[in-house]
Parts: structure tokens; sequence; C-alpha cells
């Protein structure tokens, strides 16, 4: 496994956590710490980075009156982060076991805590968000211990997972919020995970096309 290529894997396991965390629950001081420290993490969210308020107030303050605020109008209140609800023709969310996103995290065995998530059901987009980290966990995994088919077989799982679910109704849910979005930064968290799922679809696609050769 050469150095470049563990790094871009790296960078899309990181890319999925941050965007999964970030729209799973609201910030708290840990993570809005490593964002305002972190230069490279910070460019990320250019809007959030030139903002005026984030000049004017501590991390408390604009959490609390501002950060806060905005992640419950947009992911808990106005907006409706399931797949379920952008699919199902009557827009009815399917909380139950005949969710096909539960049924595809069962066949994979990725549990979720939906009371520990905060999430009515398994099709929110940050647990979608998270799946795709976690295959990309064991995707490196398999290519550090050169298993090129193992790992073939977990990038053919995330790109039709991008195929069939995220990408049939995340970027119409993600344009949403940064039309509705009251923050800067969560204008930028819905532009950079609207971004990356589209070039990482993208990477698979040609992954895909090249039959899965990591060395292509």
């Amino acid at each position: 496994m050469n150095n470049d290529l563990k790094q871009q894997q790296i960078a899309r396991i990181n890319l999925y956590a941050l965007t999964s965390r970030l729209m799973m629950s609201e910030v708290d001081e840990g993570l809005l710490k490593s964002i305002e420290t972190d230069e490279n993490m910070l460019a990320f969210f250019p809007t959030y980075k030139d903002w005026q308020k984030r000049k004017e107030l501590n991390s408390k303050d604009l959490r609390e009156k501002y950060l806060d605020v905005d992640f419950t109008n947009l992911f808990l209140l106005h907006l409706i982060p399931y797949e379920s609800f952008y699919m199902r023709e009557d827009q009815m969310m399917e909380t139950g076991g005949d969710n096909p996103v539960q049924k595809l995290f069962n066949d994979f065995d990725f549990r979720v805590e939906l009371d520990k998530a905060r999430v009515m059901s398994a099709d929110h987009i940050a647990v979608e968000f998270e799946f795709l980290y976690k295959l990309c966990e064991s995707e490196l995994k398999a290519l550090e211990a050169d298993d090129f088919h193992a790992a073939a077989e977990i990038a053919d799982i995330e790109y039709h997972f991008l195929k069939e679910h995220l990408l049939e109704w995340a970027p119409m849910f993600l344009l949403n919020v940064k039309s509705e979005a009251g923050t800067a930064l969560y204008f930028d968290v819905a532009d950079l995970a609207l971004e990356f799922m589209l070039s990482d679809f993208e990477y698979l696609t040609q992954l895909k096309n090249n039959g899965y050769d990591y060395q292509a």
C-alpha cells in the first residue's frame, strides 16, 4: 500500500467522521476548539472563518446564542434529515424494521443506538455518513493488510450505498440546509458534506471503472 493511497483513505475517513458528527448533534466545546485552532480544519469552513460573530463572541456565547439554535432549527425542527421522508411518496418517515436502510445496516452488522444518537430512524443523514465512515475504516484496514480483494468489496458497497441511497436524497436536503442556515458554520457544514459526497462518489466511480485496481 503506497503512502498516497493511505493518506487519501485517511482523508476520506476523517471527512466522513467530521461531517457525520456535525450533522448528528450540536458542536461541543472540544469540537469547536478543534475547528478554531486547526488551520487545515478551519479551511473547510471558509464562510465561518470570516464570520463576524465568530470574531466578536467567545465560544460559549457563540454556541448558546447562535450555533445550538441553528442546529435545532435545521436538524430537529424545520427540516427533516431522513431518507424515507424524501423517498416515500407519502413523505412519511419509516422508523420501523421495514426501513430498507435499517435492513442494510443489519446485514452489515452496523448497529445504530437511536436514543444515544438522538435520531428517530436509522436513515438519518448523519447515520448514513457514519456508516460510510465505518466502511472506509474497514477498507483502510484491508488495504494495510494488502487484502485488495476485501478492500474492493468494501469500496463497492460504498459506491452502491452512495448511488442508491445518499445521492438520491441528500443533495436536496443539504441544499435546503444551505438555504435555511442562520449561521455561517452550518452553511459551510452543508456545503462541505455536499461537495465531499459528490467528489467521493466520483472517486469511487473511477475506482470501479478501473476494476477496483488501487494501483491504477
